[in-house]
């Protein structure tokens, strides 16, 4: 269930992706005294591939814009100015679709003369985290020096952190590298989620997919849903998989270009071209009549599967996440986020989820402004409703006041179980 035209066409859905994921969940001393140097700070870049796709889009601070570079061209780059000298402790990179095989971190005291602080030649897409640098310059820049697919760059975020020279913090600790989509968890999770945990641990992740595909397939399975695809009927053409992928919102496209990418070949490739007519569109011209048994055939295989669990990572969950914990939110505050951006879209329209939040902020001020948890997340499923009813498919606003409003009613920020709700009048529950 998403909002049509939430995501442009992969064309211009390209990312300059790190070669590894990098993770640390603790950073000792280094956590307390670090600070976010680039949001907001002037943005240069070497191309943009459209005068909207600009480099101020990834350091506003706003996970629905991005900077995208020209197309089919090696090496680019973008840059930060942070307007005098900093010690870089930690730069963090939120990616679009395509990526980077190669990319590196860079300083420079004047814009010119540059020190790589970090490279990779092996880059695998997602978000990377990367921690304990150790740098010092006015300016930073992510080099890309080889493209992951045909097309360019994109990034949806590139902060920067760290501090002014002589407040550096004590020893950093070594960058942990793990080629993966997300962050690994420092700790193994306990066999049932615990008070203070946010929703990036396994565990609490495992509840939000179960809470949205009870609202979006009537089923806590969620992973019975890979093989899901029907055209429900609300002008975005087929919905399918776990997160509703949808051909006429650009996601299903970008999924299968993914899939492809992997996988060259596979069943679904052939339907690339008519993804590309039908997007922004309900039609089903050049998918029918097999593109459904063999999305259902594509569904058994572990590569597409794992797929889908990356897109909805990369383009959902961990742009919502992100944006929550740095508002101040807790597990719960996460999850009205990630269930919003999924039904609304990334975009930043009235009725997508950075208008949403960008209304819910005119009420109340988030917990990271000082402002209280409570009231705050009241004001965001306020907005959340407000921007459901105006569109008849989503009229039907249960998933929020039968759901989310109970869980924040009874103070459970954690979003720890036993859990119990409604969605269209039908009773779910997890246990503790």
């Amino acid at each position: 269930m998403k909002i049509p035209g939430r995501l442009v066409g992969i064309g211009a859905a390209v990312a300059l992706i790190g070669g590894v994921t990098v993770a640390v969940t603790t950073y000792g001393a280094e956590a307390a005294t670090e600070s976010l140097l680039s949001q907001g700070r002037p943005a240069t870049s070497s191309s943009d591939e459209l005068s909207s796709l600009g480099p101020g889009n990834a350091v506003d601070g706003n996970t629905g814009t991005r900077w995208a570079s020209a197309e089919g061209v090696d090496p680019q780059w973008i840059r930060v100015d942070l307007g005098a000298a900093k010690t870089i402790t930690h730069v963090n990179l939120s990616w679009e679709a395509a990526y980077a095989k190669a990319y590196q971190i860079q300083t420079s005291p004047d814009g010119s003369a540059w020190t790589t602080i970090f490279s990779t030649t092996t880059g695998n897409g997602a978000t990377d985290d990367l921690t304990g640098l150790n740098g010092t310059g006015r300016y930073v820049r992510v080099l890309g020096t080889a493209r992951g697919t045909t097309y360019g760059y994109s990034l949806w975020e590139f902060k920067v952190y760290g501090t002014t020279p002589g407040t550096q913090p004590s020893a950093s600790p070594t960058p942990s590298k793990t080629p993966s989509s997300s962050p690994t968890p420092s700790k193994t999770p306990s066999s049932s989620p615990s008070a203070g945990k946010d929703l990036t641990d396994p565990r609490k992740k495992d509840i939000a997919m179960q809470l949205v595909s009870s609202a979006e397939n009537s089923s806590l399975d969620w992973k019975a849903q890979y093989k899901y695809i029907e055209d429900i009927g609300d002008g975005r053409g087929y919905t399918a998989g776990i997160i509703g992928f949808c051909s006429g919102t650009g996601d299903m496209l970008e999924l299968v270009q993914l899939y492809t990418q992997r996988v060259p070949g596979n069943v679904l490739a052939k339907y690339l071209p008519a993804l590309r007519n039908v997007d922004g569109t309900d039609s089903h011209a050049g998918l029918d009549p097999n593109f459904t048994r063999d999305w259902k055939t594509a569904a058994a295989d572990p590569a597409f599967q794992t797929a889908q669990n990356d897109e909805r990572d990369r383009v959902y969950f961990n742009p919502s996440v992100q944006q929550a914990k740095a508002d101040g939110l807790r597990a719960l505050g996460q999850f009205a986020y990630y269930d919003a951006i999924v039904m609304h879209g990334p975009g930043d329209s009235a009725v997508s989820f950075g208008g949403i939040r960008r209304a819910a902020m005119a009420k109340a001020r988030t917990p990271a402004q000082g402002g209280d948890e409570f009231t705050y997340l009241n004001a965001f499923l306020d907005a959340r409703v407000a921007a459901m009813k105006t569109e008849e498919a989503h009229s039907d606003t249960s998933r929020v006041d039968t759901a989310q409003r109970v869980f924040l009613n009874n103070r459970n920020f954690d979003l720890n179980p036993p859990l119990s709700w409604k969605v269209y009048g039908d009773p779910f529950s997890i246990p503790a």
